[in-house]
């Protein structure tokens, strides 16, 4: 059964409201998280506590357990001066900023203007209802340097020989 510190393997089909499918992931490449450790949206990995090998769940979370409702004070607008002179921006082309605080975050443009691009910091799916169609497919025990890193390692992520490339940087190994 699924429960904290089982790397649980799935697959899903994530849609919203109007049944438009947002994302998907089935048999042949399957999504493998860390139960227990923040890695999927908190109203996920609720509904999937319990839960055996074959099991399927319909799962419907609101945006206060998915990707948060939206913010308008993440909405601001940048001097064009701000960018590259020879950038192209357009109207949803996102791009990765440094937040008040100093630390990295996802900008969507929504507004071009001639001197002014307004930009938003939302997750592009904050204030939508995520409905999930998940089967469970694998449950194991997770690795000590799985724990230790946060996330499940697969064989091919470089993980096991100390490289961590699967880790994109965010495990400092």
């Amino acid at each position: 059964m699924v429960k904290s510190n089982d790397v649980v393997t799935i697959s899903y089909r994530l849609s919203n409201s109007k049944n438009e499918e947002l994302d998907r992931s089935d048999d042949s490449q399957p999504f493998s998280y860390l139960h227990g450790h923040q890695n999927i949206v908190p109203g996920l990995e609720v509904a999937l506590e319990g839960l055996k090998v074959g099991d399927k769940k319909k799962v419907v979370v609101e945006p206060k357990d998915g990707y948060g409702e939206v913010d308008p004070s993440l909405n601001t607008t940048l001097d064009v001066s701000q960018f590259p002179k020879d950038a192209k921006l357009s109207v949803g082309m996102r791009f990765v900023g440094q937040g008040d605080e100093g630390h990295q975050m996802l900008f969507t443009i929504t507004d071009l203007k001639a001197d002014k691009v307004e930009v938003d910091a939302n997750h592009p799916l904050a204030g939508v209802t995520l409905h999930f169609d998940v089967e469970v497919l694998e449950i194991r025990a997770a690795t000590q340097e799985e724990l230790d890193h946060g996330h499940p390692h697969s064989p091919d992520d470089g993980c096991d020989s100390g490289d961590c490339g699967g880790c994109h940087g965010t495990c400092g190994h």
